[in-house]
């Protein structure tokens, strides 16, 4: 079978080819989590190493098999000496994935390796050979879980697949940190199963989906407000468009960075939620209290500030900051989250208010896993404030894309999950005056246009 893989930053999701003689359409996507369509991108293990080992144990094909532990002999060895000195039986399940994954850190957020969004990190500069050895082994173990879990709903197994990409995965030395990035994509699905893999870029899948309902002729900006990236792409579709074999004169131009809904959740939890844990607060000689620190425990798609959070001399610098603090309330409160590592799901809560801000003025974050009574109220105007800055750069990369085309679009076609705040809706109105702007399936966009670019290419 033939499927389009999105293979998202927040979420991820399956589209499929069904045979022509099914009925109704021939694109769907598959129920890959919980009867549900998107999978969150997340993954948890026991232990860091026997992600190795599940990586191995289920690779299909001897050979990829035979050549994966012959590159991976350090980590297989440590996964068994954890596996006899913390008594984790062999059928124990030790990795789970998606919404599985957000349930078992949640329950044991100071056990345990939790990752969520590791697409977020391909791609990174200064990476050490076994980092990115590392990162291919998460990333193909969560494709072999969604490929499972998709076979299992198709009741057939998946051969073909054309994977989403953004125009840019990092945005210092883009075109070393795109082919890293490729590369990885590339060697976990050939691990996963896929015998036949493509790549297309986001913002041009999701016009393809959407222009399966244009009636006429249009020059449409796709704007595509993703997880970890904003992708624009300037497109010619319609009638006279869909159906030709070659477009890429239909592409007039295209631009991407890597800013997207995750740096809206950072931005929030770093502005209104830090401050409960003292960021604004002052020490004892009448100086601001340090910040960078803060920043690191929130910024949970940077590998280097992940790093930094989690070192020693860290958590030897918070404990020399709860010396010499006016409110040492506030930074012991700290403390205790990273002592708990529960950076991350500060993160989510934040982006759980995002969330809810696209339907109301005002939200309140519960954070009683941190300390009971815990709360915080956000309004969207204070939303507004805290993202202005990211908010800025995805504008900037429409006016690169329009530019780059050398022409006005009809119409702008904005998909992903954090366009459907109405701040973000009303900045591009703003941006580009009484162009309209057309809402698509913000999140199943993306995988079904890989889709049908899979049954072009792949039939």
């Amino acid at each position: 079978m033939i499927t389009g893989f999105d293979y998202g930053t927040s979420n991820c999701a399956m589209g499929v080819v069904r045979p022509a003689e099914s009925a109704g359409k021939d694109i769907e996507l598959l129920a890959i989590e919980q009867g549900k369509a998107f999978m969150p991108s997340t993954l948890y293990a026991l232990d860091r190493d026997l992600i190795c080992e599940q990586v191995g144990l289920h690779i299909s094909n001897k050979k990829i098999q035979q050549d994966f532990i012959n590159s991976r002999s350090g980590p297989l060895a440590r996964a068994q000496r954890v596996r006899r000195e913390e008594g984790f039986d062999s059928k124990e399940q030790s990795l789970f994935v998606g919404q599985d994954a957000f349930d078992q850190y949640l329950a044991w957020p100071s056990e345990g390796y939790f990752v969520k969004s590791p697409k977020s990190f391909l791609g990174a500069s200064g990476l050490r050979p076994e980092s990115i050895a590392f990162f291919e082994d998460i990333v193909t173990a969560m494709m072999q879980g969604i490929k499972q879990r998709g076979e299992l709903a198709l009741g057939d197994s998946i051969n073909h697949t054309v994977i989403g990409r953004p125009v840019n995965f990092q945005g210092l030395n883009a075109e070393k940190s795109n082919k890293q990035a490729i590369d990885i994509l590339t060697i976990a699905a050939k691990r996963a199963g896929f015998k036949s893999v493509e790549f297309l870029f986001e913002p041009i899948a999701a016009g393809l989906n959407f222009e399966e309902r244009l009636t006429e002729n249009k020059t449409v900006l796709v704007v595509d407000v993703g997880g970890g990236t904003t992708d624009c792409a300037m497109v010619r579709m319609g009638p006279s468009h869909r159906n030709k074999e070659q477009r890429e004169d239909d592409f007039l131009g295209h631009s991407g960075e890597r800013v997207g809904g995750n740096d809206l959740d950072i931005q929030l939890a770093g502005k209104n939620l830090m401050p409960l844990f003292g960021m604004e607060s002052s020490l004892k000689n009448g100086l601001h209290m340090p910040t960078r620190a803060y920043w690191n425990a929130v910024s949970t798609n940077d590998v280097g500030a992940q790093t930094t959070f989690n070192h020693q001399q860290t958590g030897f610098h918070l404990e020399q900051l709860l010396r010499d603090c006016v409110d040492s309330v506030l930074i012991q409160r700290f403390i205790n989250l990273r002592d708990e590592k529960q950076n991350h799901h500060l993160v989510r809560s934040s982006e759980q208010a995002k969330i809810s801000l696209s339907n109301s003025e005002l939200t309140s974050v519960d954070l009683n896993y941190i300390e009971a009574g815990l709360s915080c109220d956000i309004s969207r105007e204070q939303f507004a404030r805290a993202i202005e800055r990211p908010l800025n750069k995805m504008l900037m990369l429409m006016e690169e894309a329009i530019n780059q085309a050398s022409c006005q679009p009809d119409l702008i076609y904005v998909t992903g999950g954090s366009a459907q705040s109405p701040v973000i809706r009303q900045a591009i109105e703003k941006k580009l005056g009484s162009i309209e702007v057309v809402d698509g399936d913000h999140f199943g966009s993306v995988a079904a246009g890989l889709t049908v670019w899979a049954k072009k290419i792949f039939s």
